[in-house]
């Protein structure tokens, strides 16, 4: 029987999975973001421009769906952190705004900023896009600074406000967390780690790919680093959860630790995603032959992440805690729409398969044999 506490799990798992992508997919932020480390010449910058350019719309489709599957099921959530962390979501927004202006207007004739004006703002969104991205996410973990109004949920007050944000910051006091930093960082360098095996896998150049190689023992090894720093605090720190008996929040020690035990299906699908993530990577750094190190990194990345998050909703856990005021915290079961509306955009959710389907296809044509500066100069639109 289809409950309203099984279709609260079942979003959350879509809406996980939509993150896996979303961060798997920002390798097009991670090669942008050295362009100009990579490229020591203009047809080798146009090469990685227009590898990434070939996929940069996926990402940008990819955080809206996310943040429409966010707002459709968990509307509290999204009025809370898009209404009150406002200025953190804007600067992710602007500097996504700014890699499709850069795309677009790059290679116009008469463009007053010139191609590497354009360039400079891909590498400005290579870094700000999955950095801010990996601190919005990490106060999922850490928490934010957010007062949820219950009188408002239960139809009381003259106002329509349910949640204010308890200070002036409005989202930018969390890059004042030294541990929302480090999550960004291993985003960010996870990014760049994905951006370097995409383009080794998806251009032919005999002078750029022994770079890339090369480049990709420090930035691999960077986020293997941080990614260790952030996993080892988050097995180790307390968390939020609901006590489902009397429906109090209270803090528990080692709460995702014991989640993972708890959970040990998603324990196993956090460690296969990391063991693939390391294969990819280690694969790519030990066998110079190796060019399809993308996949098995981009599916542990996928598996990783949507683990991670699984361990962040489930098992009554508060998935966005409040340092506020700990009564305030979100879980999946004081956050979701109603069951009708979970019910509903279910049956729409049986067309993802579809649209994954299509995306795959696209992907293969056109991505039919490595890009070159032969096929790039016979290519008819170019960035």
């Amino acid at each position: 029987m289809i409950t309203y506490s099984l279709l609260q799990h079942y979003w959350w798992f879509l809406v996980s999975l939509l993150a896996g992508l979303l961060v798997f997919l920002l390798f097009v932020q991670g090669a942008n973001s050295l362009i100009f480390v990579l490229g020591r010449n203009e047809a080798e910058r146009a090469l990685i421009v227009n590898s990434t350019g070939r996929k940069w719309e996926f990402t940008f489709t990819t955080l809206v769906t996310f943040g429409g599957a966010f707002f459709a099921s968990f509307p509290l959530f999204y009025s809370t952190s898009f209404g009150g962390a406002y200025w953190l979501w804007i600067l992710i927004l602007f500097s996504f705004i700014l890699q499709a202006v850069a795309y677009e207007f790059q290679s116009k004739p008469g463009n007053i900023a010139g191609r590497n004006g354009y360039r400079y703002a891909l590498v400005l969104n290579g870094v700000m896009g999955p950095l801010l991205l990996g601190v919005a996410v990490s106060t999922l973990f850490e928490g934010a600074n957010f007062v949820v109004e219950k009188g408002a949920l239960a139809g009381e007050g003259l106002g329509p406000v349910i949640s204010r944000w308890d200070n002036a910051w409005h989202g930018l006091e969390a890059l004042a967390n030294p541990w929302n930093i480090v999550a960004g960082l291993t985003i960010l360098f996870l990014a760049r780690t994905l951006g370097i095996l995409y383009l080794i896998n998806n251009i032919s150049d005999n002078e750029l790919r022994p770079r890339l190689q090369r480049r990709l023992r420090t930035e691999g090894i960077a986020f293997v680093v941080l990614f260790l720093t952030f996993a080892g605090r988050l097995l180790c720190k307390d968390g939020i959860a609901c006590n489902p008996e009397t429906e109090q929040m209270e803090t528990c020690a080692y709460l995702y630790t014991h989640n993972l035990m708890a959970m040990p299906g998603i324990a196993a699908l956090l460690l296969v995603g990391v063991a693939l993530v390391l294969f990819g990577l280690g694969k790519s750094l030990f066998c110079s032959h190796y060019l399809r190190g993308i996949w098995p990194a981009g599916i542990g990345t996928v598996l990783t992440v949507l683990a991670l998050l699984l361990t962040a909703g489930f098992n009554h856990t508060a998935y966005y805690p409040s340092t506020a005021d700990v009564q305030s915290s979100l879980t999946l079961a004081n956050s979701c729409s109603s069951e009708f509306t979970l019910r509903v955009m279910a049956v729409v959710s049986l067309f993802i398969p579809f649209v994954l389907a299509y995306i795959a296809y696209t992907w293969r044509i056109m991505n039919r044999q490595p890009l070159s500066h032969e096929e790039l100069e016979q290519e008819e639109h170019k960035y």
